[in-house]
């Protein structure tokens, strides 16, 4: 069973995002990329199935520009056997990705796509869901365990009211969720190995896909600061500002 796992290239998380001086996206000149945590949880979860013998391999996928394939190396350090990189300089929306990723299915034919719930960047939760839906494919989304046996995926998801486990037919969709495992420490060997193999690149129009944006962002601003707390007397005067300011109670 081949398994493929998309990947995103974003910034990374521990740097302090910045808007443009001119409100029209956000600052990435000379900041540090990475991939997106959620599909780095993804390409572990793809690996841990290979090595129980359930996949037989694994094909990392990255649409964007020719630097996503530093993303596509760290996959392929991480386990994954070969990748795939669709280049496109256009601004790429969820529908757009879907898209690509419905195109490389229908060409690679996986027995399972897993992918992250979301990116840390635009936070859409979108694109798997999209996926399944132009693939016509089952979907289990938000996994925190995933399970492979007689041809159906066993998924317990992560849901407002608790854990709630379903069983999909397989080729299936699955986004993973941040509690599915914990990504393995990449080591310099795998790094040196992922260096020799197979990189693919493709443009969306071999693949017959439009990537051309739906969406148009108007303007892009940062959070307003928080006011500093202040102290109260009493119990009777935070209840009074409760009501009387902040109209909570």
């Amino acid at each position: 069973m081949k398994v493929l796992v998309p990947v995103k290239r974003v910034v990374d998380y521990n740097v302090k995002v910045r808007v443009k001086s001119d409100h029209t996206g956000v600052d990435i000149a000379n900041v540090k990329m990475s991939m997106n945590p959620f599909d780095e949880i993804a390409v572990e979860e793809a690996v841990r199935l290979r090595e129980k013998g359930v996949a037989t391999e694994v094909i990392a996928v990255s649409c964007g520009v020719q630097q996503c394939q530093e993303t596509l190396r760290t996959a392929m350090a991480i386990g994954a056997d070969r990748a795939i990189l669709v280049h496109t300089d256009e601004e790429l929306q969820p529908l757009a990705v879907a898209k690509l990723l419905k195109a490389l299915v229908d060409k690679e034919q996986p027995g399972l796509v897993i992918l992250g719930k979301q990116a840390i960047d635009d936070d859409a939760n979108q694109t798997g869901q999209m996926l399944a839906a132009l693939a016509d494919l089952p979907q289990a989304t938000f996994a925190s365990k995933v399970e492979i046996a007689d041809g159906r995926a066993r998924v317990t998801r992560e849901i407002d009211g608790g854990l709630e486990t379903i069983s999909v037919a397989l080729p299936a969709i699955v986004t993973a969720d941040l509690r599915l495992n914990e990504p393995r420490y990449v080591t310099l060997p795998n790094i040196m190995k992922a260096k020799k193999k197979q990189l693919d690149v493709v443009k969306p129009e071999d693949l017959g896909v439009d990537v051309k944006p739906r969406l148009k962002t108007l303007k892009v601003v940062e959070p307003a600061g928080r006011k500093a707390g202040i102290k109260v007397a009493d119990v009777a005067t935070l209840v009074a500002k409760l009501k009387n300011e902040a109209k909570v109670i």
